[in-house]
């Protein structure tokens, strides 16, 4: 089980945790800084060091190469040499060395690198083996320096009768100086090389040592073997080169790291030497001791350490004082806290301290003060709320009892009902079902109740009205209200379903009304033949009444003005109550299915030309202009010529009638999918709201300002919508954007197949 601790022990242990960490990454963050500053120093002494090594290493070639330009510059060294004196060369030559006492040999050669005079043998005429040092003097016409690794048999034939014993594939390193010999008039005439042997040097100068001390080690070393060192009597840096440093070399790149020397550790600079051709051939090493750097890291990390010990201690003193003078206070609020969960709001603590704390004790008593005002507040507001409450249940019973009275005359109104009414849930189940709906439907209320509307679909009832359902469920209630009408049991019921939607919109069922429709089918059945056959009586008497009349005005020359006025009113009045009979047969016999239809292929462009032509001189009299827009190519429909253009006919008829004078009507034809469509369009005024749904029954006149007088029979337009369903189209009115009217119909396209 964790150990539980106080705010004082809790801010100590974050306190010392923050002190540690804080102090652990400065020693951190110091050391670092410091070792790496001490590393760049070490790295620059390195450095200048070896700067300064190499210009010693190099400082005797100089004068080397001053003294042999001065022989070879000499008028009489180069007559000598072009002469092939070789007496007078090496007098010359040993001249020269008594000014180079510390070269190791001293040769002259011809153009050809072949020996002409030694200084220190008397052996000449074989090619000289250092011939690529020559070569390159040759090439730059100026004197070479280079470092080469020369063969024991070279320095023998040199008169170094010391390397004659020895083993002649062996090799000491040599700095070699060669400076070309060019006469006045620009020619080659050979060269003079010297050899300084490094092998016979175990010691670099003692300026060197004097400069740097016993603290700087400088190595040279041949391949991988030291040759000469900067402190004679000491053991040397190292006698081999470890395998890793030497890679490094003969790749060409320095190598700088941490050896050993004689036990104590150093940092080491390694620069490579090259020969002539560029071939890695030794080395020249700078080494430090560490020791001295060393004590400094560690004097350093101590004075840090003991500073950072000293500085933890005092922190955590001070912690210690601050933490107890904070949780003083706090303990007391707490009590304060207890207190008051305790039920007592009257509770104050007693903090006189002017920061934070004393803050939140201040904030504290005024939280109590605050504390007992809102109990008493909410005190009087729950006597409020149980008032209220009270009068809120007394409303609800109230409201209740309303609800029942009016759902006991919904009830009333809806088993009053002539009609019947069900009514579906959004999961299509029956939730109402009045009486009427009973009756008509000769089923018992436990059939239909809480029944799916496809359940009883299968018992041959609703089926009709389950496709409705469905495509006002699909389109989530956003449909019109379907009306239509089927038969059941013998009766023909007429149906209106509307979408019964939430508040929010969200489609919740169906309600379905239903009306016997049997009766008034019948009684307009009956009418249709009292009309058909009174029609029919009344046709023959007026055919006789119209050519009595018209017998007469033929021969009525002395009929006077009145008379004659007379008898025109009574033709008129026949040729009206004749069209009227006609259109009330035609319609009969359309409805009762007694006039045969001749459906061939037509023009679409001819039978309006013949309907525009036929309504012309009615048109003349209006003073009405009707534009044929029908173009030609439209395809052929499929229909029967007369009929189409009556329909044509009665269509421009009634748009040059309600058309104003001066006014222009207009015939068009498109193809829309399988159908044409024929409109026509007025300029009159748009037919009201309330008459549009008149527009297709029988026996209905539309009047409006400026229409022919005498009016019509009102069968035109049903007459017009039989005829168009006869042909498997659709007759429709829209209102013009511009102002008028558009009456439009549909005919199938003929297809040959």
């Amino acid at each position: 089980m964790l150990p539980r601790f106080g705010v004082r022990g809790k801010l100590l242990i974050s306190i010392i945790l923050i002190l540690l960490l804080s102090y652990s990454t400065l020693v951190y963050v110091t050391t670092k800084s410091l070792y790496a500053s001490l590393d760049e120093n070490i790295n620059q002494d390195l450095e200048t060091n070896l700067r300064y090594v190499q210009s010693q290493f190099l400082a005797r070639t100089d004068t080397v190469k001053y003294s042999i330009l001065q022989t070879a510059a000499s008028a009489a060294f180069q007559e000598r040499l072009r002469a092939g004196d070789r007496t007078e060369l090496r007098n010359a030559l040993q001249l020269c060395y008594r000014n180079l006492p510390f070269i190791d040999f001293l040769t002259a050669v011809d153009r050809d690198k072949r020996v002409v005079a030694r200084g220190f043998s008397n052996q000449y005429g074989e090619p000289f083996d250092l011939g690529p040092v020559v070569d390159q003097a040759f090439r730059l016409g100026k004197p070479v320096v280079s470092t080469e690794l020369v063969d024991y048999g070279l320095l023998c034939r040199e008169g170094k009768t010391n390397y004659c014993s020895r083993s002649t594939n062996a090799e000491d390193m040599t700095v070699v100086v060669a400076v070309p010999v060019i006469s006045a008039d620009n020619q080659l005439l050979g060269a003079i090389i010297s050899g300084d042997i490094l092998n016979e040097s175990p010691h670099l100068p003692y300026k060197t040592q004097q400069i740097f001390g016993k603290k700087v080690e400088v190595v040279i070393t041949q391949g991988g073997e030291t040759i000469s060192s900067s402190q004679p009597g000491e053991t040397p840096l190292h006698s081999n080169i470890s395998p890793a440093i030497l890679r490094t070399l003969k790749e060409g790149h320095q190598f700088r790291g941490d050896t050993a020397f004689s036990g104590k550790p150093c940092e080491t600079l390694f620069e490579p030497i090259k020969n002539t051709r560029g071939e890695f051939i030794g080395s020249l090493s700078i080494a430090l001791t560490k020791e001295n750097i060393n004590r400094i890291r560690r004097e350093n990390l101590r004075n840090i350490l003991a500073s950072a010990i000293v500085g933890v201690f005092l922190s955590l003193g001070l912690a210690f004082v601050v933490t107890r003078r904070i949780t003083g206070p706090l303990r007391d609020l707490t009590a304060g806290v207890k207190t008051i969960a305790a039920g007592d709001l009257t509770h104050h603590v007693t903090i006189e301290q002017k920061d934070e704390i004393g803050m939140l004790a201040g904030s504290f008593n005024s939280m109590a003060d605050t504390l007992l005002e809102r109990d008493r507040v909410i005190r009087e507001n729950t006597r409020e709320l149980q008032r209220l409450n009270e009068q809120l249940e007394r409303k609800v019973d109230e409201r209740t009892t309303e609800l029942r009275i009016g759902m006991g005359r919904l009830e009333a109104i809806l088993t009053s009902m002539a009609e019947g009414l069900v009514v579906t849930d959004h999961e299509n189940r029956v939730i109402l079902c009045n009486p009427a709906a009973q009756r008509i439907f000769d089923l018992v209320p436990h059939r239909i109740m809480n029944q799916q509307i496809e359940d009883l679909c299968d018992k041959g009832e609703y089926c009709v009205l389950v496709d409705y359902i469905r495509q006002m469920r699909e389109a989530d209630g956003q449909t019109y209200i379907r009306e239509g009408e089927f038969h059941t049991k013998g009766k023909k019921l007429k149906i209106n379903v509307s979408p019964l939607l939430d508040d929010a919109g969200v489609f919740e069922g169906v309600v379905m009304s239903f009306r016997d429709a049997t009766m008034e089918e019948e009684v307009d059945r009956m009418k249709t033949e009292f009309i058909s056959t009174v029609s029919h009586e009344l046709k023959t008497p007026l055919t006789s009444m119209k050519g009595s009349l018209q017998y007469i005005m033929n021969k009525g020359n002395s009929l006077t003005e009145m008379e004659k006025e007379l008898l025109l009113v009574c033709m008129r009045n026949t040729d009206r109550l004749i069209r009227l009979i006609n259109d009330i047969l035609d319609i009969s016999k359309i409805e009762a299915g007694r006039i045969d239809f001749s459906l061939k292929p037509q023009r679409i462009d001819e039978l309006t030309a013949y309907s525009v032509e036929e309504i012309s001189g009615f048109a003349m009299s209006r003073n009405v202009f009707i534009e044929n827009s029908v173009r030609i190519g439209l395809p052929l429909v499929y229909g029967d010529h007369d009929r189409l253009i009556q329909v044509i006919t009665n269509l421009l008829s009634n748009a040059v009638k309600f058309s104003p004078e001066g006014k222009k009507v207009q015939v068009s034809a498109q193809r829309d999918g399988n159908y044409v469509a024929v409109s026509v369009t007025d300029q009159g005024k748009a037919i009201l709201w309330s008459d549009r749904d008149k527009l297709f029954r029988k026996f209905q006149q539309l009047h409006a300002v400026g229409a022919a007088a005498g009016g019509g029979t009102g069968l035109g337009l049903a007459i017009c919508k039989e005829i168009i369903e006869r042909h498997h189209g659709r007759i429709y009115y829209h209102e013009s954007e511009e102002g008028g009217n558009i009456f439009t119909f549909t005919v199938p396209v003929f297809e040959e197949s």
